[in-house]
């Protein structure tokens, strides 16, 4: 079964490369990425910012260069950004914006609204949210203006998983991604998502699992097809992401 990776990580210290936390990340090259994922009959994908990579664009361009026209850019930029630039970045292949609340590296999410409905109108980006879905809450009256919003890791945490769910049913995507991240019951809370919206789950690696407990493992897709009958696979691993991230458009 082919699929999109709907979220990795390009690390390549030829491009700046800052501190997070104390935190440095590996390198990470796309051989390495090729090399991990060779057995996984990944046929497109979505590179995704990390805090690490602040508002460095150079990185992403050239990383896209090299996968090709089935992989697109979740880029973080500061709202300052001109139309120009987002146009050329649109040009070039990314196809979101990403907010790191859970690690900083981007803008501020008290721009949210403003800044996600800007690109979108702009150039059709969605929204992407690394954050914990106990924060969902305070922000889901935006959520539900914006046209198109997706969340990182499963929102987190099992505890709010109802808002998540709140979310879900206001359109809202999620990526099955980072489960070694997360404080909750992984297939229970995919299944849930699938009840309520099955075009909502996305999968993606998120290698390299930078500050992951563990890294991503192929176990992880095995607990995907171990939960799904084989046509919500098809939607999970391929069809959903495919459409969301625009590819070919």
């Amino acid at each position: 079964m082919k699929r999109f990776d709907a979220h990795f990580h390009i690390i390549d210290y030829d491009y700046e490369i800052q501190e997070n936390n104390g935190y440095w990340p590996p390198q990470y090259d796309i051989e390495e990425y090729r090399s991990a994922t060779s057995d996984l009959e990944i046929a497109g994908g979505a590179i995704v910012s990390g805090s690490f990579q602040g508002f460095d664009q150079d990185y992403l361009i050239d990383a896209l260069e090299h996968l090709g026209p089935r992989f697109v850019g979740v880029t973080q930029l500061p709202m300052s950004t001109t139309d120009e630039e987002i146009i050329r970045l649109n040009e070039q292949g990314v196809r979101a914006l990403r907010f790191n609340v859970k690690r900083g590296g981007s803008e501020s999410l008290e721009n949210l609204e403003y800044f996600a409905q800007r690109v979108y109108d702009l150039v059709g980006w969605h929204s992407e949210l690394y954050i914990d879905s106990q924060q969902l809450p305070d922000i889901s009256p935006v959520i539900h203006r914006l046209p198109a919003i997706s969340i990182d890791h499963l929102g987190l945490s099992e505890e709010v998983l109802p808002h998540l769910l709140d979310a879900v049913d206001h359109g809202v995507r999620v990526k099955a991604t980072g489960f070694s991240r997360v404080d909750l019951d992984v297939a229970q809370a995919m299944r849930q998502i699938y009840e309520v919206n099955p075009d909502a789950l996305m999968f993606g690696t998120d290698l390299p699992s930078t500050r992951a407990p563990r890294p991503f493992s192929v176990e992880d897709v095995h607990l995907i097809e171990d939960t799904f009958y084989a046509q919500a696979c098809g939607k999970i691993f391929w069809e959903n992401a495919h459409e969301w991230y625009r590819i070919g458009r």
